[in-house]
């Protein structure tokens, strides 16, 4: 049987089109011994059921093609089956892709995934919902939440809802457990890091990895506003660390309670969760296509599984 790969397009992720994507994947697929079929999502939870379906009828590699919303709900799919996964960033931010050292560029992202290596990396799960760059409670839920009723996605609709949140925004108390131990922290927000960054360079865990088999647990306590400069400054340019009013920890798993039910972000995506959150990494857990590099002997034998 000849083999396949599915390739699934999130039509209004993110703000430029993907009109030329189905004509480059078949122009790469055309002269080997693989099919790729095309397919395009609808509605929100469409493309977990198309990956699924892909997974199912035994495609040999799933591709995404859309921002890191869409890379979740495919990726999620894939979790512990072995079957790679290609991404196409198409997205506002694509989070992961630039984790991932991925080329933003169509042509490029599609040689990635002709010939690239595989990678395995961690993904974490919220309650038991998977997400694989970040996911975080507090002001950046709140935004993501206001970015996802906006008629247009792109930068400037990102700062409007920075902005609009911002100004009216009160910070809530939040208990912590992980690690045997028990904090308690009134915080700005919360973020709990497989990846380094939101997307767009905005790194809130510098030292994240995505294959250390644990999450990097991030607390920004609340600042006075002639600080928000000099945060967003050091979310930029990776230094958010240096911040006197974060704190940062590396942990397995972590229970947050907070005081009532309400939005949090996964990758991005807002979604309500109950009071008590509980976060896990997942070590090792799905294969992503990424640059080549010269490869050592551990990279080699992982390529072959």
């Amino acid at each position: 049987m000849k083999n396949f790969v599915v390739a699934i397009i999130n039509p209004i992720s993110g703000t430029g089109s993907k009109n030329s994507v189905p004509g480059l994947l078949a122009d790469a697929f055309q002269n080997t011994n693989t099919d790729v079929y095309i397919t395009f999502s609808k509605e929100e939870g469409h493309a977990t059921k198309l990956a699924q379906r892909a997974v199912e009828k035994g495609a040999s590699m799933v591709i995404a093609v859309g921002g890191d919303g869409t890379v979740n709900e495919v990726a999620k799919a894939l979790i512990n089956t072995g079957i790679p996964l290609g991404i196409i960033p198409k997205g506002s931010g694509n989070g992961l892709a630039r984790a991932l050292n991925l080329p933003l560029n169509e042509q490029k992202a599609i040689d990635v995934i002709m010939c690239g290596n595989k990678r395995l990396i961690d993904c974490c799960k919220a309650n038991e919902r998977p997400f694989f760059c970040t996911c975080g409670m507090g002001f950046d839920a709140e935004v993501s939440e206001k970015f996802a009723e906006a008629p247009f996605r792109g930068p400037l609709s990102y700062v409007h809802a920075v902005l609009n949140k911002y100004i009216n925004y009160n910070t809530t108390t939040y208990k912590i457990e992980f690690d045997g131990r028990e904090i308690e922290r009134e915080a700005f927000l919360i973020a709990a890091a497989n990846a380094p960054q939101y997307g767009n360079n905005a790194y809130i865990a510098p030292d994240a990895s995505m294959s250390d088999g644990e999450l990097d647990l991030v607390i920004l306590k609340p600042f006075k506003d002639i600080e928000a400069a000099q945060i967003l400054l050091q979310l930029f340019t990776k230094n958010l660390t240096k911040n006197s009013n974060m704190e940062a920890f590396k942990t397995r798993r972590v229970r947050i309670i907070r005081e009532k039910a309400g939005v949090m972000h996964l990758d991005g995506d807002p979604v309500e969760m109950d009071k008590v959150i509980d976060i896990e990494c997942i070590p090792d857990s799905i294969r992503v296509m990424v640059p080549r590099k010269k490869t050592s002997k551990k990279d080699k034998a992982e390529e072959k599984k």
